[in-house]
């Protein structure tokens, strides 16, 4: 099974790559976000309780987050693989990730990230606030809060797959094209 988490710093690609890699290598896309979303709104029991962190303003736990994804994972019969999208993001679930998959005889074969200079993904996310409509990509306050965010909670993440020589930096400088093509050397490099 080919599981992959595509990781890097927000405008750096990943919803346009993830894409590719998807249709590519037939792999099931996980995102938390979306998980989170369906969870909540079909009011599963999941959903309610990490509802009730949310509006309490605090973070949803590592095993509650772990609990929806094992439900999603299990749903489908024979995948070729999923790319997870948005977890994990700190080390404490990646090593929670690591025993879940363990326990269906799978394991993360890569981590790919996908880097990006701080001055490039300022632009990138500012253009794409032109056409998707999200505010968070229009404000350059937010923005700065979300690289921040990423480089001190999240970014820690390689340095745990890379201990595991899973970790590939592809540079995410170039045309959508040309990012690809290094994604998909990559990781059939590494499969």
């Amino acid at each position: 099974m080919l599981n992959i988490v595509l990781f890097g710093p927000p405008g750096a690609g990943k919803g346009t790559q993830s894409e590719r890699l998807i249709e590519k290598y037939g792999l099931v896309h996980l995102s938390t976000g979306d998980v989170f979303r369906a969870n909540i709104k079909g009011e599963t029991q999941l959903g309610l309780l990490a509802k009730s962190y949310m509006d309490a303003g605090k973070l949803v736990p590592d095993e509650v987050t772990i609990n929806m994804l094992r439900s999603e994972v299990i749903k489908y019969d024979s995948p070729k693989g999923f790319i997870f999208d948005g977890f994990p993001r700190t080390n404490a679930q990646a090593e929670a990730l690591d025993a879940f998959l363990g326990e269906l005889q799978t394991s993360i074969t890569l981590m790919v990230g996908l880097e990006v200079e701080e001055a490039e993904l300022k632009q990138r996310l500012l253009k794409r606030a032109e056409f998707s409509g999200r505010p968070d990509d229009a404000d350059p306050a937010i923005i700065e809060k979300r690289i921040h965010v990423y480089n001190e909670e999240t970014a820690p993440v390689k340095s745990f797959y890379e201990a595991q020589n899973k970790f590939v930096a592809i540079d995410g400088i170039g045309s959508i094209d040309e990012i690809t093509q290094r994604l998909f050397a990559a990781v059939d490099k590494n499969i």
